[in-house]
Formats: structure tokens, C-alpha cells, sequence
């Protein structure tokens, strides 16, 4: 699973200083941004370039614990499913001290999540076949 860290900030929590749970679906989308990034995928060059960006088709997600103002967070994200125009990711976020202790399993899972992303062609917002190119990265990642 990749892993991105999360550093909970004042803005992140509600009046009790626990994290807001829309804010930890921001969280995620930053989990699977950098994840494409970390397979040399910039989202807007894609857009640009081949015409496509991936959107949230669903979502389940379940909150487990609650994080806090400062706590250290990681995200992360992994392809659990493949079609021809649309990926499945299993996604948590947990609290741990770095990302290898994230990935260990004494990490405090807070939330996990379910999310079906499909590729969608930027004039019509219709489904798109996933181009080569991107499948290539997804092996050489793993």
C-alpha cells in the first residue's frame, strides 16, 4: 500500500477538536493524487494531454477512531480492482510515527475506505478506456 503523510491542522477539526469526517475524504484523494504522482502521473498534464481525468464513481467509508488537532496521519492507498475504465482502491488512514510503522500493524487504523474512481474524457465527462500507458505504470509500480 502507498503510503502519504497527513498532518492534522486546527482548520481539519470540528468544535471538539476531532477531525471533521468529510475532511478525512480529503485525505484519501490526496492518498490516490500522490499515488498517481509517485507512478510520474500528474493529473492536470493528463487532462491536457490525453484528454481524461478520473472521477469518484462510490465510496464506502467506515470511521473506526478519531484523529486529533497535530496528530501525524498517514493515507494510503492501493489498487484493489481493475476494469477497462475504472479502478478500485482499498484505502485507510491511520495514525503511526512514519510510513514504514503505517504500513506495520501496530499502526491505530482510524478510518478505511472503499473508492471506485472511473476515467472519464474531459470534454463529454463520459467513461473512458484507461490508456496503455497508464496500465504499463500500475505494473512497473506493482
Amino acid at each position: 500500500m502507498f503510503y502519504w503523510p497527513v498532518r492534522v491542522y486546527y482548520e481539519d477539526t470540528d468544535s471538539g477538536g476531532v477531525v471533521y469526517y468529510a475532511n478525512y475524504l480529503k485525505y484519501l484523494e490526496r492518498a490516490r493524487t500522490e499515488w498517481l504522482r509517485n507512478l510520474g502521473v500528474e493529473q492536470d498534464v493528463l487532462a491536457k494531454n490525453a484528454g481524461l481525468l478520473f472521477a469518484v464513481r462510490s465510496l464506502a467509508i467506515d470511521y473506526l477512531r478519531p484523529a486529533r488537532f497535530n496528530d501525524r496521519l498517514y493515507a494510503g492507498a492501493t489498487v484493489d480492482g481493475r476494469r477497462a475504465a475504472s479502478l478500485t482502491f482499498r484505502q485507510r488512514v491511520v495514525r503511526a510515527a512514519d510510513a514504514a510503522a503505517a504500513a506495520a500493524d501496530g499502526a491505530v487504523e482510524l478510518c478505511t475506505a472503499r473508492v471506485e474512481v472511473v476515467c472519464v474524457d474531459v470534454a463529454s465527462l463520459r467513461p473512458r478506456r484507461i490508456p496503455d500507458f497508464l496500465w504499463v505504470e500500475m505494473e512497473r509500480e506493482g
